[in-house]
């Protein structure tokens, strides 16, 4: 069973920057997609970006240009480094594993708080 667990999430204002770390269990890290999806309230969860086993990279619109998310397959981690953070932002912010060769997401963790305020 793998499990994921996020860091990194708080309060900053806007124009600030903040980097989600997301560690995973298990060997089958390597090998699969991770994600980043946000959640705002009274919304539903949506991708912010994801990264494939061999680095590819994919961006929701709205944060182009403002997060990079990248791997360490060493470290079993993904993270997602946020600048010039906006207070439309704020959200929990899930980590997710997509394994081959599942073509949804089929773990998560348990989300981080990020509040931006204006």
């Amino acid at each position: 069973q793998v499990q994921l667990v996020e860091s990194g999430g708080g309060l900053v204002q806007a124009g600030g920057s903040l980097r989600l770390s997301c560690e995973s269990s298990g060997s089958i890290f390597r090998l699969s997609t991770m994600g980043w999806f946000l959640q705002a309230p009274g919304n539903q969860r949506e991708l912010v970006a994801e990264v494939s086993s061999r680095g590819s990279t994919t961006y929701a619109d709205s944060v182009k240009g403002r997060f990079t998310i990248y791997r360490d397959n060493a470290k079993n981690t993904v993270y997602l480094q946020m600048n010039s953070l906006k207070p439309e932002d704020t959200a929990v912010y899930y980590c997710a594993m997509r394994t081959p060769p599942l073509t949804g997401y089929n773990y998560w963790g348990h989300g981080t708080q990020v509040t931006v305020s204006s």
